[in-house]
């Protein structure tokens, strides 16, 4: 069944409505029509002055559809909030409820949707105290569009929630890092991938590790976390075990607190040992920069402290006159101080082009390698022993003589001592380590 589209008229008080038309359409709005007050701050009582409302309101009612929604480009307080749908009758939504909406929208598993809840419930809270306010004030509002709820309950049942939803999101969280110690004990290294939204991550990990995990192109088309292992084949050094994360994206000026809804989520960027940042660089260099601003802020408030490599996707839809269109926008982005300190790789997913140089990259940046060099006696237990190596490691030398096999490998500090362990085991010997 397809799902009847809906009409939206667009508020903003500048003309930068690309992404927030670009919120809209992933919902299925239609934007029929973009109202621009241009103003440095908001009107304090109504967002827009009187005027543009008269203005905003004479096109609902002449407007030969039903107009479902006005979004307004930018952050409502209650108050505003409030005057806006009483005076326009019709529904209101800033651009943080546009995001939760779409959030919602996508939330497939447990996770995601207790975060989304959470980040709803705490969106709703002050707008919940000013709906109380004007009950006791003799005013008689609905709720988010007419809802029939007692405020002062509901407001109470928030509260509730939001610490239920809470109790929930730590048990997720300390089984997550049980599995992540687990897989460290494994001897797997953890990367992940981290970037704007809609920058072609989900892309990404589906080539590196040969997976069909969904891609849209859409805004916030993953929201749960995605752990794959990468078997790209490209790779001198392709034996080290490596899973990579797909998260939720980023996105220009999301509160504080949204980002701590999804601190679960997020904790797989902080705490891997190298992060891929994402960045689309077919767009405008101005889009670039400022994507890529966003998310090293995003990724310095989360807590990253390990080495990022940023991967300049969609080479493959820029000129390829010498490359000169790449080759100005890296000098933009240099002269502007994002990438000067950092590994930075151009790359194309749809093409595969420098895969490989991506790759490596990561590898030479991989922490607490260790380097060791064994004898073993030839035997049938020794044979699975290196089906093992070869799983777990990367064997850089190998050789067999009439007695014993001869094997170096590079391996995560973290099995170290159990490979020397199991090594000895089996009557064999550590040259080196």
């Amino acid at each position: 069944m397809i799902e009847k589209q809906k009409n939206a008229i667009i508020v903003s008080l500048n003309n930068k409505t690309s992404e927030i038309k670009q919120l809209a359409h992933s919902l299925n709005y239609h934007v029929v029509k973009e109202f621009i007050q241009h103003r440095k701050t908001p009107d304090t009582n109504s967002y827009i002055g009187p005027g543009k409302i008269e203005e905003i309101k004479e096109i609902i009612e002449s407007y030969k559809e039903n107009i479902d929604l006005v979004i307004i480009n930018g952050i409502l307080k209650p108050s505003q909030w409030f005057i806006l749908e009483k005076k326009l009758n019709t529904n209101v939504y800033d651009r943080i409820r546009l995001i939760l909406e779409i959030f919602a929208e996508r939330a497939e598993r447990k996770e995601a949707k207790l975060q989304v809840k959470l980040a709803q419930l705490q969106y709703e809270r002050p707008f919940v105290r000013e709906l109380i306010h004007r009950t006791r004030a003799g005013e008689h509002p609905g709720f988010m569009a007419g809802g029939e709820y007692q405020v002062d309950d509901y407001y109470e049942m928030i509260k509730r929630q939001m610490k239920k939803i809470r109790e929930d999101l730590e048990k997720i969280r300390k089984s997550r890092e049980i599995h992540r110690q687990n897989r460290y004990k494994s001897g797997f290294y953890l990367v992940s991938l981290a970037g704007y939204t809609n920058a072609g991550k989900s892309s990404l990990l589906n080539l590196l590790s040969n997976e069909k995990v969904k891609v849209e192109g859409k805004l916030f088309s993953t929201l749960s976390t995605i752990t794959r292992k990468i078997e790209n084949k490209t790779t001198n050094k392709k034996k080290i075990p490596i899973l990579l994360t797909d998260t939720v994206g980023f996105i220009q000026d999301l509160p504080s607190w949204i980002i701590d809804a999804f601190h679960s989520t997020l904790e797989e960027i902080k705490t891997a040992d190298v992060v891929i940042l994402v960045a689309d660089i077919s767009e405008k260099k101005e889009a670039v920069e400022k994507k890529l601003k966003v998310s090293l802020k995003e990724l310095q408030e989360i807590g990253v402290t390990a080495p990022i490599i940023i991967a300049l996707n969609k080479i493959d839809t820029m000129s390829n006159k010498e490359n000169k269109e790449l080759t100005t926008k890296i000098k933009y982005i240099q002269q502007k101080k994002l990438i000067n300190n950092k590994k930075y790789v151009p790359i194309s997913v749809q093409e595969k082009k420098n895969i490989s140089t991506l790759l490596n990259t990561v590898y030479d940046l991989l922490p607490q390698k260790s380097k060791i060099k064994i004898h073993l006696p030839i035997n049938r237990d020794t044979q699975a022993f290196i089906s093992h190596l070869y799983e777990k490691t990367h064997i850089t030398h190998i050789k067999y003589t009439n007695n014993t096999i001869n094997i170096d490998i590079e391996c995560n500090e973290k099995i170290k001592n159990k490979i020397i362990s199991k090594c000895k085991k089996l009557n064999g010997s550590i040259i080196s380590s």
